[in-house]
């Protein structure tokens, strides 16, 4: 663990997790409901390459109707999230990370492709099955002032699932449960929140609530959407380490959405970055791979527009200037690479005719016709 006051930004991976390194086997006192089979899903960075994912997208469409015409909000994503393994998507505003998001947790239907929960499509599950999903996969929103319901206790909000599913035996076990989940979260003594209501909390606090109820599910993905982006910077990384400790105690994967590279490449070291643009993932690689040496225009741009703490760096920083600042009209995408009326490296003749594919490039995934020919 950093100290709680570090910001992501200024922030370098710990040394240890530049390299593979097995997930902790810690395993919760006994009779305890939460991190009983998830400990045994932790594994190795060469072992999960080699796993079928839990969760992935194939070829996932969603298309809004609007009056002024269809706006293709994900157009074609291929996503896999495999056991113990953290996916980072990443992108700015409006370009689908949440409505994919909200399509891998099922909350919304596909208007095409499939959602495939180890290898079986959602949309066709039975109703036993979609209940299993919806345990296996758990959802942790940006909000975390509006995703607890204020009449609500933190005792009555994080023992709802276990009641409904029938994982504890009568109010005594739900509340040891639920004391147990809190003290995980770092919220402690576990007894002052049991019976707090949200509004008498702090955002960060709230926000460890949220988190404490999706680990009562005892999940094998969660899917965190941009969960600390409204916490102040000290209160972020707090949470941060929370997540990441939790990551490695259970083995829980995580499909991590945020605008935010530096918060991608500190919670995400170990992992993966894909990077969406206009609902379409333009680049995907290892999170070192992508960060330091980012292939795709827009990637670069994202890049360096991050700020730079270190005066001396940042005056030796690649700056990264676009033809344009003007995001195209998602009614009236331009032909060919939707970035290239934008992009700093444009190819007149191919750029804008012909749609880059998603391709193999040495250590990563590419969407651009410049940098795959080169």
């Amino acid at each position: 663990m950093i100290d709680r006051t570090v910001n992501p930004a200024h922030a370098e991976p710990r040394p240890d997790d530049t390299a593979p390194r097995a997930a902790s086997t810690v395993e919760p006192a006994p009779g305890t409901v939460i991190g009983t089979a998830a400990t045994a899903r932790a594994h190795t960075s060469g072992e999960r390459r080699a796993e079928p994912p839990v969760l992935s997208l194939k070829g996932a469409q969603q298309i809004f109707r609007t009056p002024r015409g269809d706006v293709p909000a994900v157009a074609g994503v291929d996503l896999e999230v495999r056991p113990g393994q953290v996916l980072c998507l990443v992108g700015e505003s409006g370009c689908g990370k949440t409505t994919t998001a909200r399509m891998a947790a099922a909350l919304s239907d596909p208007t095409a492709g499939e959602v495939l929960f180890r290898g079986k499509d959602v949309a066709s599950m039975d109703k036993k099955e979609r209940a299993a999903f919806r345990r296996s996969v758990q959802y942790i929103h940006q909000d975390p002032y509006a995703s607890l319901n204020p009449v609500r206790t933190v005792y009555s909000t994080v023992s709802a699932g276990l009641r409904r599913h029938k994982l504890v035996k009568g109010r005594d076990e739900a509340r040891r449960v639920t004391t147990e989940l809190l003290e995980r979260v770092d919220l402690t003594p576990a007894e002052d929140y049991l019976d707090k209501y949200p509004h008498q909390m702090s955002g960060g606090q709230r926000q460890r609530v949220a988190v404490a109820r999706a680990l009562a599910m005892n999940p094998e993905v969660i899917i965190a959407d941009e969960s600390t982006s409204m916490l102040d910077v000290s209160i972020r990384v707090s949470l941060l380490n929370t997540l990441g400790r939790l990551r490695d105690e259970l083995g829980v994967s995580f499909l991590f959405i945020t605008h935010d590279l530096a918060v991608a490449k500190y919670f995400a070291w170990r992992g993966e970055i894909a990077v969406m643009y206009l609902g379409k993932v333009v680049e995907h690689g290892p999170t070192p791979h992508v960060v330091n040496d980012p292939q795709h225009p827009y990637t670069k741009a994202l890049i360096s527009a991050v700020c730079e703490p270190d005066p001396d760096l940042a005056r030796n920083k690649e700056r990264v200037r676009l033809r344009s600042a003007d995001i195209p009209d998602l009614t009236d995408l331009p032909p060919g690479c939707d970035f290239h009326p934008r992009c700093p490296i444009y190819a007149q003749g191919s750029c804008d005719t012909v749609r880059p594919p998603l391709v193999r490039s040495h250590d990563r995934l590419l969407a651009c016709h410049v940098v795959t020919r080169g």
